[in-house]
């Protein structure tokens, strides 16, 4: 199982205009094969700053989406609100019981 992080830092005057263009890219994504996971998620200290927490059943399912038409048209248009470089990180993990 792969796990994406992905931080976005959003210019304060564009924040809606990011809200609405992140929900397609979340609906389609939550589609795709291979998708466990993906959820938007906002900073509790910091209005401007979210995270994209995405969970992939694996690495191919993670290219698969980063060639998705609506990934790429979202990252194409990501310099119209960020305000730093998209930061993300990725982890492998397994479930564990508790």
């Amino acid at each position: 199982m792969i796990i994406i992080h992905a931080n976005l830092h959003i210019n304060p005057a564009k924040r809606d205009l990011f809200l609405e263009e992140t929900k397609p890219l979340v609906t389609a994504s939550k589609e795709e094969n291979g998708n466990i996971s993906y959820r938007l998620q906002k900073d509790t200290e910091s209005e401007n700053v979210f995270t994209m927490v995405e969970v992939w059943q694996d690495m191919q399912a993670v290219a698969n989406h980063n060639s998705s038409e609506h990934f790429t048209k979202f990252v194409a248009n990501a310099k119209n609100f960020l305000t730093a470089p998209l930061e993300a990180k990725a982890f492998e993990a397994e479930p564990l019981e508790i």
